[in-house]
């Protein structure tokens, strides 16, 4: 299992697109700085909807998103440390 580790948003870069190449069903997406972005656009919220998909809880609170993410696993840090160890690796894109 790989945790998948988005930070910028899709339409600054193709990390996204990248990852969800080459994600596998049973790896989890971590969108945190602009990368919470992603989940605002449906091409992106539904290309994501397969996978375990969690946001760092600052990163939407800054952005002013918590209502309109209020549905998404919000994860803060110590949380963001906790699956980094259960995952086997860990890929910032």
């Amino acid at each position: 299992m790989i945790l998948h580790h988005i930070q910028t948003s899709p339409s600054r870069d193709n990390a996204l697109k990248l990852c969800l190449r080459y994600a596998c069903k049973e790896d989890a997406i971590l969108l945190s700085s602009d990368g919470v972005n992603a989940l605002l656009l449906r091409q992106w919220a539904m290309a994501l909807s397969p996978f375990k998909v969690m946001v760092l809880k600052d990163d939407v609170v800054a952005r002013g998103l918590g209502e309109r993410l209020k549905n998404i696993n919000q994860i803060d840090y110590n949380e963001f440390v906790a699956q980094s160890l259960l995952h086997d690796k860990v890929i910032t894109w």
